[in-house]
């Protein structure tokens, strides 16, 4: 393929309505997803700069402390979340470029 066909062909991509709409979902959720983790991240340091003793208290008669948790629940809200994107971008994302590619060929 020429340098011609390969712009020709990008151009033809980037005017396809399904590129517009996978480049739209794509971003608004990236977004979303990126909005939840803040709220999270920034709801944990939050407690952990005004409300220190909340964090320290402990559960039950052990030692463990609420922090704890919460903080593996901060990891795991991360991995969870990822895992959201990688299964919708292997579905819908996915197939919207599968559609992409074989209308420009």
């Amino acid at each position: 393929m020429t340098k011609a066909q390969n712009l020709l062909s990008a151009e033809h991509i980037r005017n396809n309505p399904k590129f517009a709409e996978l480049v739209r979902k794509r971003t608004s959720f990236a977004w979303t997803l990126s909005a939840i983790i803040l709220v999270i991240y920034f709801g944990f340091i939050g407690l952990v700069a005004f409300d220190k003793p909340f964090l320290a208290a402990k559960l039950g008669a052990g030692v463990m402390t609420v922090g704890f948790p919460i903080g593996v629940g901060v990891i795991l809200s991360a991995i969870i979340l990822t895992g959201i994107y990688v299964y919708r971008a292997n579905g819908e994302f996915d197939e919207l470029n599968r559609q992409i590619i074989e209308e420009s060929r």
